[in-house]
């Protein structure tokens, strides 16, 4: 096994292997160790539903196809990422004495303590880090002077730049907004206080001379006159209380649109305008089903844990859909109809892969307590004449070790967001209740 002494060596929790089933490709160019601690993790996740158990699956296979080119005790070199993986089960409490040494995650500390110290001699590697998704591992690896990091591959693009928001505004001569009126577009190039835009990125001219404005989304090379207020309300009887719900309702009726991803804080209107516009699409036989899904738990638990039917042990997460039934049309009849004929269909992201979507939405609410490989095999399913839309709030993240940037719906939206199949609409202002807005602002 050849070693440079450019290379790190990455000790790699069990997290980051639930998190990301590929994550040793991530690391390329340096070696690995897996403490033997994680196995035992491992192995309790393999009869899990969803990711988890299908991540744990496809380690424990990779591991084992491993040992056919030799020892995972000795340790095994990848040519084609120039890396070496073995498992390490040796440990050294020296300075640890105040850690509980029954603790998987302080077996992976003394794992790290152990390799520091009989690595650290030899001058081998430039550095080494213990490589995890848990926020409380990383704290204690500083702690006793151990270097931990979280596994960024998915985010590190998004660590030092602002999270897109879908809109912009900008000011411009008043010639260019009696132009977009009378033409409906206006090329890009005419416009050069527009130096980047996204496709489908909702722009709103000001007009430096006076009061005029226009609301405009990128198509291609032009930006398009967005539909009114009114023109939206004749066709869905929907009325949008803002520009950014206004920009929303045509994204959402933009039959060239297959992946929209609405955000925003409590009570800005995500799931009613996803819903209402969805009841209209079905109204109109443009589809026939509309799939309702979101993540069950946080991370370790799944449907299971609940009595009685998939759609009893689903009732709670429905609550969202039904409450908007209510407030819309006053009480459930036409929702338990839809339920029955099975137009509305609920499908738990846990029990979604294999399945294939066609002719239907699909709605995918708190989106920001799934992974980006969750969202990707939701994605994944949308077949023919289908949409999907995805809505979260990514101040509201629930997962132990997922955050704002890594939540799978800010790089779902940050890494598509310049696909002209894709829109996507942040909001900024809810209407739930003065108390709610209050509560999203301040606490």
């Amino acid at each position: 096994m050849t070693l440079e002494n450019s290379k790190k060596l990455f000790i790699v929790d069990t997290s980051v292997l639930l998190y990301d089933k590929s994550c040793i490709e991530n690391f390329r160019g340096n070696d690995i160790v897996i403490p033997l601690v994680v196995l035992e993790e491992l192995d309790r996740f393999k009869s899990r539903e969803g990711i988890l158990g299908e991540n744990s699956r496809y380690f424990n296979r990779f591991l084992d196809e491993l040992r056919n080119k030799g020892s995972l005790y000795d340790g095994i070199y990848l040519d084609e990422l120039n890396s070496s993986i073995r498992i390490e089960s040796n440990n050294c409490w020296k300075g640890l004495e105040n850690l509980d040494s029954n603790s998987n995650d302080n077996l992976i500390i003394a794992t790290a303590n152990y390799l520091k110290k009989k690595l650290k001699i030899k001058n081998i590697y430039e550095s080494i880090i213990v490589i995890t998704k848990d926020i409380n591992l990383r704290v204690k690896c500083d702690s006793v002077n151990i270097d931990a990091n979280d596994y960024y591959a998915d985010y590190e693009f998004l660590i030092n730049k602002n999270i897109f928001l879908g809109i912009n505004q900008i000011e411009v001569e008043r010639n260019i907004i009696n132009d977009l009126y009378n033409n409906k577009h206006i090329v890009l190039r005419k416009i050069p206080e527009l130096t980047e835009v996204c496709e489908n990125e909702c722009i709103v001219l000001k007009s430096k001379d006076d009061s005029s404005s226009a609301l405009t989304i990128r198509k291609f090379n032009s930006l398009v006159l967005a539909a009114s207020k009114q023109d939206i309300c004749k066709k869905t009887k929907l009325e949008a209380k803002n520009k950014e719900q206004i920009f929303a309702l045509n994204l959402l009726l933009d039959e060239n649109i297959s992946l929209m991803t609405m955000t925003g804080v409590p009570g800005s209107g995500k799931t009613y305008l996803a819903l209402m516009t969805a009841l209209s699409e079905i109204e109109k036989e443009k589809k026939k089903r509309i799939i309702f899904t979101r993540p069950i738990q946080t991370v370790g638990k799944d449907i299971g844990f609940l009595p009685g039917s998939l759609s009893e042990k689903m009732a709670p997460w429905l609550s969202p859909i039904v409450d908007n039934f209510r407030n819309q049309f006053g009480d459930l009849t036409y929702f338990n109809m839809m339920m029955e004929k099975g137009i509305i269909d609920v499908a738990p992201l846990s029990y979604i892969r294999g399945r294939s979507f066609n002719d239907a939405i699909i709605i995918v609410d708190e989106a920001q307590n799934a992974t980006v490989h969750e969202l990707k095999t939701v994605i994944t399913r949308t077949g023919k004449n289908s949409k999907i839309i995805l809505l979260g709030d990514i101040e509201q993240v629930d997962l132990p070790y997922i955050n704002k940037y890594s939540n799978g719906l800010t790089i779902v939206i940050e890494k598509l967001k310049n696909e002209n199949l894709v829109g996507h609409i942040h909001f900024e202002k809810g209407y739930r209740s003065d108390l709610a807005n209050i509560a999203a602002k301040l606490l």
